[in-house]
């Protein structure tokens, strides 16, 4: 036993050895710390992107409020260039202004549920027939063809409420961390942790065909609204997104009310048992269309003998409407907000000039970051790259909840991992020391990977995010905890100072290839 220890020591003291010790300015770490953690002021900024903005849905009335707030406080503080910074076309706006929905017969009782964006509204209050559609492919469809005007459509269904016997919120264990810091690479680069942020957005989807094909039924034939729900909330948790697209020629989508599952399959019961079913229902809604352009929130922290050079950091801003996007994504944004705050306050000076980037479109498909890259650094279609490419010394996201700081992924570029290791080191006592070769996905950082810049997404607890709050009605203020985005902040803008003041740049991977062919000259 005791020589397996010795020989343990000795490879770690070996392995040690061979990283370049990194230039850490410890005093300028204990500033960071005692600013970030004694003086915080993390949760008051959350509560300006979330109880005082709203929802934050692109090009809404909410999403500049939080935008145009986000750029005063940055100016106050001392920044500059803060602006609201075009990216490219996005689509209209869209604001919920109204939404009551109950039975009325055979009884009353208010049902649980909100339009998806970009859905018009009922045109008042309105009292509608349920009409249950009991159809599992085109040809049992038709026979409902004449019968949808006016009515709310319900398409049967026979999910039933699996009961969770775990906890909503939970923390990484030691085990779970261990394995993601001894990861090796996959061939196809991707993770696990990838694929299960993508597969919410796949289920998401609706039922399949025959549900696309009633929509465009009811669409067609007058109908007042579907009815849709999803069997992945419960509790009066609901998973609400998208109704549809929002270009701006595209015209308004039918009314589609997300019920809560106890209410739709309530429903689905009363109708399936021959009982008329009718509902209130009045929503109103509200499209902007005059500018159809996307904007991020862009501000700088002037370096000095490195300004030309850059470090970014950064989270979307935009959420969907169920609630005011607090863990998806008020938490980045205040997180990374805070973080220059924490260096302002502390006095110290960057050698890089720091840019902090508040993303619009995130959740339609990382449109507003990928159209700053696109804009600034290269097409990664064609991978021309512009001038400010090789400026930029990495990129840092946070956009995984509300949980403290576990660690980072290296999204595959082993040589930042002994930087990694040794800038975590002060935060060991905090829990933050994993550092993992693997890859995450479905958020911001991926668009300044996607051409060959640094990006980085931190490793987080993941408390409650996919069970309860991840684009729900209950992704509120009140599902924040503090202390983890406190921590989140502080680590953050350790790691952001010590990116500007390293001699070199972070160490990047090969650069992608392009995705197209330039045709032959």
């Amino acid at each position: 036993m005791k020589k397996k220890i010795r020989f343990i020591v000795i490879a770690s003291l070996l392995i040690s050895g061979s990283y370049a010790q990194e230039k850490i300015d410890m005093d300028a770490i204990s500033k960071i710390k005692k600013e970030g953690i004694e003086n915080s002021k993390v949760m008051d900024i959350a509560f300006q992107l979330t109880d005082v903005s709203g929802p934050r849905l692109t090009n809404s009335p909410g999403f500049f409020r939080a935008a145009n707030w986000a750029r005063t406080e940055l100016a106050k503080w001392g920044l500059t260039n803060a602006a609201l910074e075009p990216w490219g076309d996005f689509g209209k706006g869209w604001e919920l202004k109204k939404s009551y929905v109950a039975l009325t017969a055979p009884y009353y009782r208010p049902m649980i549920s909100y339009p998806k964006t970009w859905t018009k509204g009922s045109g008042g209050l309105q009292q509608a027939e349920v009409i249950l559609i009991k159809a599992s492919d085109s040809i049992a469809l038709e026979t409902y063809r004449g019968k949808l005007k006016g009515k709310l459509v319900l398409l049967y269904r026979t999910d039933t409420l699996k009961q969770s016997f775990a906890a909503d919120a939970t923390r990484r264990t030691e085990e779970e961390l261990d394995k993601m810091a001894n990861a090796t690479p996959t061939p196809s680069g991707d993770s696990a942790n990838q694929r299960r942020r993508r597969d919410p957005q796949l289920r998401n989807r609706g039922a399949g065909s025959i549900a696309i094909l009633l929509r465009d039924m009811a669409t067609k034939e007058g109908a007042l609204a579907l009815l849709s729900m999803t069997p992945r909330g419960h509790d009066g948790t609901l998973f609400v997104q998208g109704g549809g697209a929002f270009g701006g020629n595209d015209p308004e989508n039918i009314l589609d009310m997300m019920l809560a599952m106890e209410d739709y399959m309530s429903l689905v019961r009363l109708a399936n048992s021959g009982y008329p079913v009718k509902l209130a229902i009045d929503v109103q809604t509200e499209f902007s269309g005059k500018d159809l352009k996307g904007y991020n929130v862009i501000a700088e922290l002037k370096g000095s003998d490195l300004s030309n050079e850059i470090v970014m950091l950064g989270g979307h801003l935009d959420s969907w409407q169920g609630a005011t996007g607090a863990t998806d994504n008020a938490a980045g944004c205040a997180v990374m907000m805070e973080a220059i705050r924490i260096l302002k306050e502390s006095g110290l000076k960057p050698r890089r000039t720091i840019r902090i980037a508040l993303w619009s479109g995130e959740e339609q498909g990382l449109l507003g970051s990928r159209g700053y890259v696109k804009n600034h650094f290269a097409d990664p279609a064609s991978m021309q790259l512009k001038e400010d490419h090789s400026k930029v010394s990495a990129y840092f996201n946070l956009d995984n909840g509300t949980g403290k700081i576990r660690g980072i992924y290296l999204q595959g570029n082993e040589n930042v991992r002994p930087i990694f290791t040794q800038w975590l080191e002060p935060f060991h006592s905090l829990g933050a020391k994993t550092v993992t070769i693997s890859n995450t996905g479905g958020t911001d950082h991926l668009a300044f990977d996607a051409v060959g810049i640094p990006g980085f997404q931190f490793i987080q607890d993941e408390i409650e995010y996919s069970t309860r709050t991840h684009h729900t009605n209950m992704d509120s203020y009140d599902h924040l905890v503090g202390a983890d985005l406190t921590q989140a902040a502080t680590i953050v803008a350790a790691f952001v100072y010590n990116a500007a003041n390293r001699d070199e740049k972070l160490p990047r991977k090969e650069l992608p290839k392009a995705r197209i062919t330039a045709p032959a000259p």
